[in-house]
């Protein structure tokens, strides 16, 4: 009888478990996050995942992240949004900027196109401009059918006749996505010429539609000939027509018929009109002087939100190098006399008007406010952009902050010392990166 023959079998190994697969697509370590819209200011980092925040944390496990990027000794916030940019290239002429110039390149993940895109050319600027732009873009339609041509060089185009309150509620009804408000004016030309009527009828359109009006206060045109005007009559009749809500731009500007009178006082009206919930929205452009801005800041208005007002007439444009003073002569035509300048930089972005704001005084946190979580207030879309919070898009600004010491110039050519600088190295939008290689981006001279 055969014996039959007793095989030992190995255990089988058991099936290893796969490594677990990244929580993150992409991590931001060891920066300083400054998030005022989740009151977050500290070294945090960043979880993204499918182009959307994911998580904020003390830290994030090395397993946990496909990719990785070391931001230590940088500062990361929520990507920046300037609130006052001229983007409707080719349209508006040398007026206006190519957007992701503006934007992107110059770590701003969101601009607003102030008045250059009319009730009449809303849809060209979306199919042309805001369509094929990595930034993201949204206008405040112009008040008038013409929109921001050439930068309102031909004043007579701007009257009350040049405005047409059905066309403008069309307008923005049937572009609630794109357009957030009105872009209008009140200054001391216009007014030498129609009083404030277009800016009533700007209001009649705002509440019609239930979005803000951003009016543009201090002088841009010459008074109508034979014609002399008192600059500090305009602020006593706009402020009334004001809701809360709505914006004022240019508290720092150089010219008269804004927030600083001729004898040097912040006109008590504005007071009230901060106060009922007006805000004030910095608009640099060319045109920013340290002396209004020290008046307006120690009088105790703090604006609430920073728009550089890039545009063609304020830089030497990339290309060609050439300089375009921004005034109107008598005959329309613009000046290209350098002694007169509309703009004292030769390049400036959103980031370097953060830094003029941070040598006047204001604190950083602050200052991040105005860029995210103040702006995205602005266009009523709080907790959409302008913050890092879990489940919003991936819309991140990534800055160096150098200690030094610089000179920054204001548009009348006054020095002001700077002790910190903020650069842009890159900006997230909706997870991708981009580096922040604009040429708008200005190298502030050593003090």
């Amino acid at each position: 009888m055969k014996r039959t023959k007793i095989v030992k079998r190995r255990p089988r190994a058991r099936p290893t478990s796969p490594a677990p697969a990244p929580r993150f697509d992409l991590v931001l370590r060891g920066g300083r996050v400054i998030d005022p819209s989740q009151s977050l200011d500290g070294v945090h980092d960043v979880g993204i995942r499918d182009g959307k925040i994911a998580a904020v944390l003390p830290a994030i496990e090395k397993r946990d992240g496909r990719e990785s990027l070391d931001v230590r000794d940088r500062l990361v916030v929520p990507g920046l949004i300037d609130t006052h940019a001229h983007v409707y290239q080719h349209v508006t002429g040398a007026f206006g900027m190519n957007p992701d110039l503006v934007g992107i390149r110059s770590g701003v993940t969101t601009v607003v196109d102030q008045g250059g895109a009319s009730p009449l050319t809303i849809q060209g600027f979306r199919k042309f401009i805001v369509e094929p732009a990595v930034t993201r873009v949204f206008s405040f339609v112009s008040n008038y059918l013409v929109g921001g041509l050439v930068g309102h060089r031909y004043t007579e185009l701007y009257g009350p006749h040049g405005v047409n309150v059905r066309e403008t509620i069309a307008a923005i009804e049937g572009n609630r996505d794109l357009v957030k408000g009105i872009k209008a004016h009140a200054e001391v030309g216009g007014y030498s010429r129609w009083g404030i009527e277009t800016l009533k009828l700007a209001k009649e359109a705002s509440r019609a539609t239930n979005v803000p009006v951003y009016v543009h206060l201090g002088r841009l045109w010459r008074e109508a000939d034979g014609t002399r005007i008192d600059p500090d009559v305009v602020v006593p009749e706009m402020v009334p027509l004001l809701d809360p809500g709505d914006i004022i731009a240019h508290p720092f500007t150089k010219n008269t018929g804004a927030f600083v009178s001729r004898e040097g006082q912040v006109h008590p009206m504005l007071f009230e009109a901060v106060e009922k919930g007006v805000r004030v929205d910095i608009g640099r452009g060319g045109h920013l002087s340290f002396a209004a801005a020290r008046s307006v800041l120690d009088a105790g208005i703090v604006p609430f939100t920073v728009g550089a007002d890039v545009h063609g007439y304020t830089i030497r444009r990339p290309g060609d190098g050439s300089w375009d003073g921004g005034y109107f002569d008598e005959r329309g035509a613009t000046r290209r006399d350098p002694a007169r300048p509309i703009g004292g930089a030769s390049v400036f972005s959103l980031v370097q008007v953060m830094n003029e704001l941070l040598a006047l005084g204001l604190a950083l946190p602050h200052v991040i406010r105005m860029v995210t979580a103040n702006a995205a207030m602005m266009l009523g879309l709080e907790g959409e952009i302008g913050t890092l919070a879990p489940g919003v898009a991936a819309d991140v600004t990534v800055l160096a902050r150098d200690v030094g010491s610089w000179s920054l110039e204001d548009s009348v050519g006054v020095q002001l010392t700077a002790t910190e600088r903020l650069r842009p190295e890159f900006a997230l939008k909706a997870g991708r990166l981009h580096r922040a290689d604009s040429p708008l981006l200005f190298e502030s001279a050593a003090a």
